[in-house]
């Protein structure tokens, strides 16, 4: 975890959830200077509010905050959404759990089977090649009484993510493709049924803690 101490906000950066989704150079770029040698994040070059608003452009939460201004810290979404990526991870916003520890409110987690640091998204999806759509078929669901509220993502053993809480899952256009409050997603690759599990991890071998 990389830490700098700016007058009106700290920033840090976990580089091993970041997914490379370039928001922060392209929001920001003179508070986020990549590839510089040696001293890289810079929070004096903006203001609290400016980098509290990249911040949350950030999929993976690889980007956190805490602000010295007095103004507010980041919170959980009035919605629970996973959106599916083409091509790419599963990204979810809600206040979550991971195998029960706690995980922010910005993740992105593998689907594609090839990450070495699983459950998250390394971004070996691009260099394995893995083809999966972003606009999966919509699935008929009734509106969710409650749309927030915690939301436990656990990893079964050499197979999909376990999700449990209020979530809508939404296309990469930001459709929605279904409302549960329990599914089992696919993160082994091989479903013929992505986004959700089929059954193909028994089949394929995956192996994943």
């Amino acid at each position: 975890m990389e830490v700098a101490e700016g007058k009106a906000v700290t920033i840090r950066f976990d580089g091993k959830r970041c997914v490379h989704a370039r928001q922060c150079v392209l929001g920001q770029p003179g508070v986020f200077k990549a590839n510089t040698p040696g001293e890289w994040i810079f929070p004096d070059e903006a203001s609290a509010e400016a980098i509290a608003i990249v911040a949350h452009s950030c999929p993976s939460g690889a980007i956190t905050y805490e602000r010295h201004d007095g103004g507010a810290q980041e919170s959980a979404p009035e919605v629970n959404v996973a959106t599916v990526r083409e091509n790419g991870p599963l990204a979810f916003r809600a206040p979550l759990t991971i195998g029960g520890a706690a995980a922010g409110y910005r993740v992105t987690l593998c689907r594609c089977g090839a990450s070495s640091n699983k459950p998250f998204c390394d971004g070996s999806h691009t260099t394995a090649g893995f083809t999966a759509s972003g606009e999966p078929a919509t699935k008929p669901s009734d509106p969710l009484t409650v749309r927030n509220g915690p939301l436990s993502i656990d990893p079964q053993p050499d197979g999909p993510l376990q999700v449990k809480g209020n979530l809508e899952i939404t296309s990469g256009t930001g459709r929605t493709i279904a409302r549960v409050t329990e599914t089992w997603l696919c993160r082994c690759g091989g479903s013929a049924n992505k986004p959700y599990c089929d059954g193909s991890h028994r089949r394929n071998g995956f192996k994943a803690p």
